[in-house]
């Protein structure tokens, strides 16, 4: 086998929380007066929450001192987790389930590698708070994609080089991170068209026949 582990990002590979994220940002645009939309919302898949309002105040008409980004990023947080509360093990895809458990069954180590905070959170929702080898998330990282951090401490916690690991991702800035720390990716979505890919794929149904080629 080439790899002999995975470590997936959460947001969009594992489950779909990108919704809600929009939700929670679209609260805060609103009652501040600034236009948001999905495109823009399109820009902060796999940013850091405080770059994610960086990028929205550039609609603003107006200035914000660092106090008042702080509130709005916390109050933006805290509509978030009010969504996440809702999830279910029902918003893990079967998809997702089939290949889950087909690595367990391979013994495959797993990993997740999300820059979110709420990591741990949403596996509890959805029923896989106990399920992965290791979890390296926003809690204990200091640099978000695409700095490699958050991958390289989730491969030193399953004691295993970069080399030996390869990363599932559903955005460019996750597929750079990769590639900046030595590691294979798999890319779904719109990372299947990031210049740094290594195995583009349409779905994560095709990942196992990557992980099982010789």
């Amino acid at each position: 086998m080439k790899y002999k582990a995975v470590i997936f990002d959460l947001d969009g590979v594992i489950c779909y929380t990108d919704r809600y994220h929009y939700l929670a940002w679209k609260q805060i645009a609103d009652r501040e007066g600034i236009y948001f939309d999905e495109s823009i919302n399109d820009r902060l898949r796999g940013v850091s929450r405080m770059q994610s309002l960086g990028i929205i105040l550039e609609k603003a008409d107006r200035t914000y001192s660092e106090e008042e980004k702080r509130r709005l990023a916390e109050e933006k947080n805290q509509a978030y987790r009010e969504f996440l509360v809702q999830m279910t093990p029902g918003d893990l895809p079967e998809e997702v389930k089939k290949v889950l458990q087909t690595l367990k069954k391979a013994k495959i180590q797993m990993a997740i590698g999300s820059s979110s905070r709420n990591t741990k959170l949403i596996l509890k929702q959805i029923g896989l708070e106990n399920f992965f080898d290791a979890v390296s998330d926003g809690t204990n990282i200091t640099h978000s994609k695409p700095d490699p951090e958050v991958f390289v401490k989730a491969a030193a916690m399953l004691n295993l080089p970069p080399k030996d690991c390869v990363v599932v991702e559903d955005a460019g800035t996750g597929v750079e991170a990769a590639y900046l720390g030595g590691f294979a990716s798999v890319g779904i979505g719109e990372a299947a068209r990031a210049p740094k890919v290594t195995y583009p794929l349409r779905s994560i149904g095709g990942l196992p026949a990557i992980l099982f080629q010789e």
